[in-house]
């Protein structure tokens, strides 16, 4: 099916429901997608952004599908704060899709993927306007409600999204963050995973 709609991988159809949910994207927006080979995140987004709107799509990998005059591509390190990455800053809403490559020993794959998701935070805290969101993978494991208290510091409201395309026996889950936080009112998260002053909402 996603052949067929245009799209490289079947994990557009992810983004698509996480968006009909959230109705994170629109047009004439600025988005940042970070570790987007093979494209199909950006593609989807890009349709959404409109000719008014720009992409920059950034991963170690070539993108090699035609994603739209809208979009820009850029092979490099996804989760460093380098000029070529903020060259669109700030931005509206930030993505990240990556997840590590499983080894098979899922307490590894799990805390690599905590790591992964940590990292295209910072980046998204650091490019993403005030009142922006940030989508990110994470596997399931003990450190979900550390990196859940981590977003709740950060933004407005927290949600977690598995989508429906999601494969029964995979332990990934989305976590969403909506209305960045402007710099003076984010809260650190609390030794207990905690933010704050605050309980983590739902959901």
């Amino acid at each position: 099916m996603a052949k067929a709609q245009g799209y490289p991988a079947r994990s557009v159809f992810k983004l698509e429901e996480i968006d009909d949910k959230l109705h994170l994207l629109a047009a004439g927006q600025r988005v940042l997608d970070l570790g987007a080979a093979p494209g199909s995140w950006s593609a989807y987004a890009a349709r959404k952004l409109g000719p008014r709107g720009v992409l920059l799509a950034v991963d170690l990998k070539p993108i090699d599908v035609a994603l739209g005059s809208n979009v820009h591509t850029l092979v490099g390190d996804a989760l460093t704060l380098s000029a070529e990455l903020l060259q669109f800053a700030p931005y509206d809403v930030v993505l990240s899709d990556m997840a590590p490559n499983t080894s098979g020993n899922r307490m590894r794959d799990q805390a690599l993927s905590f790591e992964l998701f940590m990292r295209a935070l910072e980046v998204a805290r650091g490019a993403g306007a005030p009142g922006s969101s940030f989508v990110g993978k994470l596997f399931m494991g003990p450190d979900f409600e550390a990196a859940r208290a981590a977003v709740a510091a950060s933004y407005g409201s927290v949600r977690n999204v598995r989508p429906k395309g999601t494969r029964q026996n995979s332990v990934e889950v989305f976590l969403v963050g909506l209305a960045k936080k402007a710099e003076g009112q984010r809260a650190e998260p609390s030794a207990s995973g905690e933010a704050p002053g605050r309980g983590v909402p739902a959901g």
